[in-house]
């Protein structure tokens, strides 16, 4: 029997519509049934490559003790984050108030009446373990109290939203000119430290930063840190990392342990843009190791292969966990990407093997629980033998060979999984759902890597995307967040707008000599300063004015996490278009921008590497007018602040001119020349 969540768009709510939790969505109806219950509510929040979420919900979900007690105590709440990420910020900052940490599944008690959080949680076990009370025994000991201790519950529910809503309002300071380079420098350094190798804990990918630090090689700052150096080892370990899926391309989430060996296995749309747009960045500065070619090129091709839809848009994410086989009640963490040593003896010649070894972290008791995740040992090109071993491997795990395999059709559902006859191992679940935000970060992804690497495959791949999103996004005149099926959901939040817009001048970039692009995006920011800009305070709400009413608060997210901040990319944008449209409202927004998240910038530059970004765009802008011919030569170098505008009307002897924000100087009388009053203008501060 099924609940409410049966027939929901998303998959991860639909992963939950057999418990016997008698979920609902959040909805008006759940929130006023609630109220006139007087049932805390119960919110879970998470996404459906999470596997903690997955864990959670084959456990404590699916128990039946639970079920009575939570149905009859609770008003039980399911929301897809990737769906609504306005709601999981403002109550995964809760949670970080309540514990000093987060993470998923976000689990929070509400009260019904004004739904203000006074307890959270991630995972909790179904019995007693790992540290963590049983969940019935936090169910029960959370409506003990809600009944009992009504003044506490007041009192705390007040603090909660008094840090909530001071969180929101930010204190605004102005950023003065004189001031600007010494804050860049020290948020590059903080963001080059935080990428600094280290022999502790997780590695994350961590792109906002990486960026941040690779803008601050072309300054001459006087720090202990060589970022060249630093960001140079980070594309490294991405590249030759187990990160890497060195036989089918594409990156995974993270890895478990320093040394960027073993993976957390799903592979997510956003990382990926956003890696491939840096390595191709990494390139265009000069730093050309060939495995940061073999890892975009591979990454596009999964990406074409797997996650894109026939009609061009992006698919959001592959599972962790896979089926060994069909029998299997549970999927396995990271079953569809690991080698035992017996398997590759099978599968490879024995001087394929040797060689493999040579090069991978290959051995007879691998390095996954018994198996092998491959990890290159070396920089440089691999051999035609490996190369060959790498195909063979790839055909055992999708049934067909390389060359012979250009689409692979996505399982849709551990049902589809296990039911479908796969030509080689049953593959993760694939989330199909098309995502604005995420998508527009693939774009710009492929969008870079086709000017540095002259790729015309990749800029059709980025259009066809950013055609459908156009064409598909908007209903009644306004833009939405989601696609399922062909079919737009949600209205579109603050990421959305600033990445797409983003996406939109990437593309522009390409293309130069063509205005259409420039038009999408002028015609989105319009829409976007009209339902998200904050005239009192400055800066984007995540929420439109007319799509906020079920929130407590209405937050202005500054700070980055796997992607980046919308007001980092949004104050970015707006730099970008005023130098293209001679239009000083944009300068004036992006001003504004930066004065209300002053002070978040000088007391936490840790947590906002965007904005610093936005800031170098600011007082570093740089526009180059030329013709075609001479832009297309710039295009491909790493000129982090510089846009493009083709002239005819050049002076006389001139190739082009060079404008630092308001003003230009003298024309160039040669390319070199122009290069050299490019790179001049990007570090003048």
């Amino acid at each position: 029997m099924t609940n409410r969540l049966a027939h929901a768009q998303s998959l991860y709510l639909r992963k939950h519509a057999e418990n016997p939790i008698d979920w609902w969505p959040w909805c008006d109806e759940a929130l006023a049934t609630a109220k006139a219950e007087n049932k805390p509510i119960f919110l879970s929040i998470g996404y459906s490559s999470c596997h903690w979420c997955t864990v959670m919900e084959g456990e404590a979900f699916s128990d039946l003790a639970v079920a009575e007690y939570m149905n009859a105590n609770f008003l039980p709440i399911k929301v897809d984050r990737e769906e609504r990420p306005d709601i999981d910020s403002i109550y995964m900052q809760a949670l970080q108030m309540m514990s000093g940490q987060g993470g998923w599944p976000l689990n929070v008690f509400l009260s019904p009446e004004d739904l203000v959080p006074f307890y959270a949680g991630t995972y909790f076990p179904l019995e007693p373990r790992y540290n963590r009370p049983g969940f019935l025994q936090v169910l029960e000991a959370l409506r003990r109290y809600y009944d009992t201790e009504k003044e506490d519950l007041r009192d705390r529910k007040a603090v909660i939203l008094q840090s909530l809503l001071t969180a929101a309002a930010l204190q605004t300071d102005a950023t003065q000119a004189a001031q600007a380079q010494e804050l860049l420098r020290r948020g590059w350094e903080t963001s080059t430290g935080i990428i600094t190798p280290n022999q502790y804990g997780n590695s994350f990918p961590m792109i906002p930063y990486t960026e941040l630090a690779l803008r601050g090689t072309r300054f001459n700052f006087s720090s202990p840190y060589n970022s060249q150096e630093i960001c140079t080892q980070r594309g490294l370990d991405l590249a030759l990392g187990g990160i890497y899926d060195h036989v089918a391309g594409g990156f995974h989430r993270y890895t478990v342990d320093p040394t960027w060996t073993v993976p957390h296995f799903e592979k997510m749309l956003y990382d990926n843009g956003q890696i491939v747009e840096f390595l191709a960045n990494l390139w265009s500065a000069g730093i050309q190791e060939p495995a940061f070619t073999r890892a975009v090129a591979g990454t596009i091709e999964w990406l074409q292969r797997e996650m894109t839809a026939p009609q061009g848009y992006f698919y959001a994410a592959q599972d962790a966990d896979s089926f060994s086989n069909p029998g299997e009640t549970e999927p396995e963490e990271g079953a569809f990407y690991v080698w035992s040593y017996t398997e590759l003896e099978a599968l490879l010649a024995p001087t394929e093997l040797a060689e493999l070894q040579q090069e991978f972290t290959v051995t007879a008791n691998g390095n996954f629980e018994g198996k092998n995740v491959l990890q290159r040992r070396n920089r440089g090109l691999l051999s035609t033998t490996v190369e060959t071993a790498l195909d063979k491997l790839f055909t055992a795990r999708y049934g067909t060979a390389p060359d012979a395999l250009e689409t692979f059709p996505p399982a849709r559902d551990n049902q589809e999984a296990k039911t479908l006859n796969w030509p080689g191992r049953i593959p993760s679940v694939t989330d199909t759902k098309m995502i604005v935000a995420w998508n527009s970060l693939m774009i710009s992804g492929l969008a870079r890597a086709a000017a540095v690497f002259q790729e015309p495959l990749y800029f059709e791949m980025a259009t066809r995307a950013a055609n459908f999103i156009l064409e598909h996004q908007f209903v009644n005149g306004r833009f939405h967040r989601l696609n399922y099926e062909c079919k737009p959901s949600i209205i579109a939040q603050s990421e959305d707008y600033a990445l797409f817009i983003k996406a939109l001048l990437d593309l522009q970039t390409c293309v130069p000599e063509q205005r259409f692009w420039l038009e999408k995006a002028i015609a989105l920011q319009t829409e976007f300063n009209e339902f998200l800009w904050s005239v009192e305070l400055g800066g984007y709400f995540n929420t439109a004015s007319d799509a906020s009413q079920d929130l407590i608060v209405r937050e202005r997210s500054y700070a980055d996490n796997a992607t980046p901040s919308a007001n980092g990319v949004a104050i970015a944008n707006l730099v970008r278009l005023a130098l293209l449209t001679d239009d000083l409202h944009y300068l004036d927004l992006a001003e504004q921008g930066l004065k209300a998240f002053n002070s978040v910038m000088q007391q936490a530059p840790q947590a906002c590497p965007s904005l610093f970004t936005a800031l170098d765009w600011y007082h570093n802008c740089t526009l180059i007018r030329s013709t075609t011919e001479q832009i297309k030569l710039l295009i491909p170098k790493y000129l982090p602040t510089a846009v493009f505008s083709v002239v005819s009307n050049l002076p006389a002897g001139s190739v082009g001119l060079v404008c630092q924000g308001l003003k230009c100087l003298a024309p160039s009388e040669s390319i070199e020349q122009m290069l050299e009053q490019v790179q001049q203008s990007q570090n003048r501060g």
